[in-house]
């Protein structure tokens, strides 16, 4: 397949990819990690809603080209066609500064089978700031536009390339120039989470501040704050896009994306979080998810905990159970619990 063919086959891909409106799970650092990951895709693709693609957690690019390990651990999906056991894609999101090596790992992880790529320039964490990765960047542009354009030129042509962004870092001040660089760097479609790095995580996000991105000729991805189906209409209208990116929300409500698409009327009741998934449906991914082989039981216990307590915003069970097992240390007296809890 000549560059010409392969170009033409990523516009299609492109275009194929946006016809719909566009639901993806957010990667998020120490939380949405291979487990996580294959636990809500698989919750979504059997409420018949399943995500279009999930975005790996960031993997940090600094001296070097990374070895195949590496890539395989931070998204073992590559073994499998780059799909979680559920069928959804993943995409894989590397984060940096130094243009020639972000491209040279980004072509390395095209060869492993990375379906596309995503640059990471939202983080908002201190100790990736301080290394010059993630939001630092948006007071650089011009660096923006080096890292997208050296990537999109180190790919195949048919392997899509996107950036993902916040409004800027201490202040909306350079949208216009972060747009330009955007549009200059060939990158194939955007994503922003509505807040500066300033801002970090606390509300409101500003999705009306996406609409200064929709003059790019690619698609616009909104993503922020996006809890229920009222704050996901919000933010499409604000936004003025179609196309969301969900993120702690959808760790909450795991049918969060079905709620989203299975929403039809226009009434103020019609707003409220449709019961899709109950208590007792999420009992068998929770015993899952704690039985899972990726890591050890320590470790697995402190992250259900970490889920367990995002839950308790979404579940009134899963507030009792948290105040029963806290404290405990012992997964198999947790999973006896998280059982006896629908009895």
């Amino acid at each position: 397949m000549n560059n010409c063919q392969q170009l033409q086959e990523r516009r299609n891909t492109i275009s194929q990819l946006f016809a719909a409106p566009v639901r993806l799970l957010a990667p998020m650092e120490g939380l949405t990690d291979p487990l996580m990951r294959q636990i809500l895709t698989q919750i979504a693709t059997d409420l018949g809603r399943p995500y279009d693609w999930s975005v790996s957690e960031f993997i940090r690019i600094t001296q070097h080209v990374l070895p195949a390990h590496v890539f395989y651990k931070y998204v073992p999906e590559l073994r499998h066609d780059a799909k979680t056991s559920s069928g959804t894609p993943i995409h894989l999101q590397l984060l940096g500064s130094d243009a020639q090596l972000m491209a040279e790992n980004a072509a390395y992880a095209a060869e492993l089978g990375a379906p596309a790529i995503d640059i990471n320039f939202g983080c908002p964490a201190k100790t990736v700031n301080s290394h010059r990765g993630g939001s630092v960047l948006l007071d650089e542009p011009e660096t923006m536009y080096q890292i997208i354009s050296a990537v999109r030129g180190a790919v195949p042509d048919h392997i899509p390339v996107s950036a993902k962004i916040r409004l800027g870092y201490t202040d909306t001040s350079r949208m216009d120039d972060i747009r330009g660089a955007i549009a200059s760097s060939g990158a194939d479609w955007l994503t922003i989470h509505a807040r500066t790095k300033t801002q970090g995580y606390k509300p409101p996000a500003y999705w009306d501040k996406i609409q200064n991105f929709n003059s790019l000729s690619i698609p616009v991805i909104a993503n922020g704050e996006i809890w229920n189906v009222e704050q996901a209409q919000n933010c499409m209208a604000q936004a003025e896009t179609k196309h969301l990116m969900l993120g702690r929300g959808a760790v909450t409500r795991p049918d969060l994306v079905a709620q989203v698409d299975n929403h039809t009327g226009n009434s103020a009741n019609s707003l409220e979080n449709t019961a899709t998934l109950s208590w007792q449906d999420l009992i068998a991914h929770q015993i899952k998810f704690l039985e899972g082989a990726a890591k050890n039981d320590i470790v697995l216990v402190g992250r259900y905990k970490q889920w367990l307590g995002m839950l308790t915003k979404g579940f009134s069970e899963a507030q009792a159970l948290w105040e029963e097992i806290k404290r405990e240390k012992n997964k198999t007296v947790i999973i006896n619990a998280l059982q006896a809890s629908v009895r």
